[in-house]
């Protein structure tokens, strides 16, 4: 589906309060331990150098620190020092392909992604220079200190997974190509890289639970609904600044172009699609089976602490000044946005673009797409932010390192 083919936008649209929608069933909860972590977390991502001078503080507003606190509300000091690590570099990763120096580049994504993902296969090897898996190398090294083997496996997997989403999305963005409803859903469970986001439930609290567990069908369909209730509200809060800046990569879209309706008839659809899903959330969870006491215990703790991350992820997309530009957004009910202005607009150059790396060195995968594997922004697109120039050398300098 093409982006020349949406409806005009109008100067302004509603959207109900997403957060009541989904309170009923999800615990909302602050981690009383935020700020002791953020004070070691923000020393080790200025270590890093990804972001400079007005980008850093940029980037930094976004309240990364508060986004852990309401989502991983029971972890302690350590574990969430190393979730709040886990924002910072997933959503910087993430800005690299969606709005960085690799936005209109599959193969330069590619190139990082090849890069990080060595990082996972590799752990007693040298921190990369490579800034984003210097601090993957970091995080996964905490990571596997206390996490059980099984956390760190789906860990391992679902962050391939999610970076080669990444790939994907970037090919679909460069072209101005819009998926199908159903086809962007399950991509969407990937790029918003929800299993990484349970594997770090798990490891936030030590949690030790059967691998048997996870195969069972009730807990699968309790995964894909979790997933998409913190998805879909991600994609009504920001398809608007996505819009603004040319990226069509957004649910809202989808259903614009294949139902064939207007912007706000679109996000009444979604908003609908929303509350179906909470429900169906509930009723699973209400045929969720027993495993024996001390699995059911463990199931308990991690089901509650999903449910918090999601109330969380859903509250911090108001709480944060990423989605609504200075809006006062404390009153959510049947909040009335104004169409931002488009800054960029959908060209058939894009796909010339695409075809044309930034980084112009070969590049030779050293691992496949894992696209069978389904998979959290927190996530998610950000303001207009660029890769610096520190770190996008470092990226040519260690690729053709591994050219050679």
């Amino acid at each position: 589906m093409s982006v020349e083919k949406l409806h005009p936008f109008p100067s302004q649209f509603v959207l109900q309060d997403l957060t009541a929608i989904t309170a009923p069933v999800f615990e909302f909860k602050l981690n009383p331990n935020q700020e002791q972590a953020w004070e070691r977390t923000r020393s080790w991502f200025d270590d890093h150098n990804v972001y400079h001078g007005k980008k850093k503080a940029g980037f930094l507003s976004h309240r990364f620190d508060s986004y852990a606190g309401m989502s991983f509300s029971d972890a302690d000091v350590d574990h969430l020092d190393n979730c709040i690590a886990f924002f910072l570099w997933a959503f910087s990763f993430d800005d690299l392909s969606d709005e960085g120096a690799l936005q209109s580049s599959p193969e330069g994504v590619k190139r990082g992604v090849d890069i990080s993902l060595d990082v996972l296969h590799n752990p007693e090897a040298p921190p990369p220079k490579f800034p984003y898996a210097a601090m993957l190398h970091d995080i996964w090294r905490r990571f596997r200190a206390t996490a059980s083997p099984g956390a760190c496996n789906r860990f391992k997997r679902a962050v391939e997974s999610w970076m080669w989403s990444q790939v994907e999305q970037s090919h679909n963005r460069a072209t101005d190509e819009i998926p199908s409803v159903e086809d962007f859903i399950i991509l969407r469970r990937r790029t918003i890289g929800g299993p990484i986001v349970e594997a770090m439930i798990e490891y936030s609290l030590d949690l030790q639970i059967p691998e048997f567990v996870w195969d069972h069908p009730v807990l699968d369909g309790l995964s894909k609904a979790a997933i998409d209730i913190m998805t879909w509200p991600n994609d009504l809060c920001s398809f608007n600044k996505e819009q603004s800046d040319g990226d069509f990569q957004n649910l809202v879209f989808c259903i614009m172009l294949e139902r064939d309706c207007d912007l706000q008839t679109a996000v009444d659809i979604l908003t609908d699609m929303l509350a179906q899903r909470v429900a169906d959330y509930a009723e699973l969870k209400k045929q969720l089976p027993s495993f024996g006491p001390e699995v059911d215990l463990e199931l308990a703790r991690y089901f509650k602490a999903l449910e918090q991350y999601t109330q969380g992820t859903v509250v911090w997309y108001y709480y944060s000044p990423r989605y609504f530009r200075g809006q006062d957004v404390s009153n959510k009910r049947d909040l009335v946005i104004p169409v931002y202005e488009r800054t960029i607009e959908p060209s058939p150059a894009k796909s010339e673009i695409a075809s044309k790396p930034l980084l112009d060195i070969s590049f030779t995968p050293s691992f496949k797409p894992l696209y069978l594997i389904p998979v959290i922004a927190c996530l998610l697109c950000l303001g207009p932010l660029v890769l610096t120039s520190n770190a996008t050398q470092q990226l040519r300098q260690v690729t053709a390192a591994f050219s050679k």
